[in-house]
């Protein structure tokens, strides 16, 4: 016969065998993401910089992680084609998009986007930010920024400035560095980076303000000058070159960065265990050797920091676009 006390007792192992079991079915649902590869979508052509750098942390992470990362390259209308792919892919942690400066300017710039930026996204782990160079010939008269500024003052209009394109990081910081320093430089665009060092080592326009990894070789073998990195602290890659600040031009601050997103609505503990793997993925030798050519400052913290870095710098550059009247045309 079951009395009252012997009832409750089983009830009560029930319960705690009930509880017990949920716990350890959490637990192992935790455990498991991610049960399938996960991808990176990189919205550049292979071979890049964001490439090399994403399939470098692809390599980290995966070890970390149990399972592939693979890296996807979806280039193309300025890095929206492969950003749009990752904002309506499933919210599940296993579509990833490597973020970079264009996802902070590309609201500014491009009225019509098919995403909403601030709401489609879910921030995942900055990877690292890294300057800019300003680069000129070492035959040009100016050899600091300074001489460069007043030679710009005594010719408005003449000295010229090469880019990317309309729109890329290096006409922005071009655009930038008229503003601060009060100068009048002619913007060039090219179409890539290529050809644009190519007329700067030829003489065809006087400077560049450009990723450190695209000129090293270049400033490493003398066919160009470093005047100025344009981060707020000086380059490892070159710690003796003065930062834009330093060099006469304060307020200045144009870096590149690498950011992982996932699309809004990835669960939280998925996004905490990506932000622990990417941690786990910069601290590899790997990683190390990249940060040595690209002069990249690893920060990765928590994913609230990515978020509030990226509104701030969108923020700062629709002021830009703004103030230089911009457009991509």
């Amino acid at each position: 016969m079951n009395t009252p006390l012997l009832i409750l007792t089983r009830r009560r192992l029930l319960v705690g065998g009930a509880s017990a079991a949920a716990s350890a079915l959490a637990l192992n649902a935790h455990a498991a993401f991610p049960d399938r590869p996960v991808k990176i979508v990189v919205p550049f052509a292979p071979g890049g910089g964001t490439d090399l750098i994403s399939r470098t942390v692809a390599e980290g992470m995966a070890r970390d992680l149990g399972q592939p990362v693979i890296v996807d390259n979806k280039p193309g209308a300025g890095t929206i084609i492969g950003t749009d792919f990752v904002a309506k892919a499933a919210p599940d942690g296993l579509t990833l998009l490597m973020a970079t400066f264009a996802h902070a300017l590309n609201p500014s710039l491009q009225p019509r986007l098919p995403y909403v930026t601030d709401r489609a996204f879910a921030p995942v782990a900055m990877i690292g930010r890294s300057p800019n160079v300003l680069v000129v010939r070492p035959d040009r008269p100016y050899k600091t920024v300074a001489e460069l500024i007043a030679a710009a003052r005594a010719q408005p209009g003449r000295l010229s400035y090469g880019s990317y394109g309309n729109g890329t990081s290096a006409h922005l910081a071009g655009e930038l560095f008229k503003s601060l320093a009060k100068i009048d430089i002619t913007h060039v665009p090219y179409k890539g980076s290529s050809p644009a060092i190519t007329d700067l080592l030829g003489g065809q326009i006087d400077m560049m303000l450009t990723t450190v990894a695209s000129v090293a070789q270049h400033i490493e073998g003398g066919k160009l000058r470093a005047l100025a990195v344009t981060s707020s602290a000086r380059s490892s890659a070159w710690p003796n070159v003065p930062t834009m600040a330093e060099a006469g031009v304060p307020g200045y601050l144009a870096e590149s960065w690498y950011g992982l997103y996932a699309p809004t609505g990835t669960p939280r503990e998925a996004v905490l265990r990506l932000n622990a793997a990417a941690k786990v993925a910069v601290q590899s030798e790997a990683f190390r050797k990249r940060i040595q050519e690209e002069g990249l400052v690893v920060e990765v913290g928590a994913p609230d920091a990515l978020d509030r870095y990226v509104r701030a710098e969108e923020a700062r550059w629709k002021k830009v676009v703004t103030d230089a009247r911009i457009t991509v045309d």
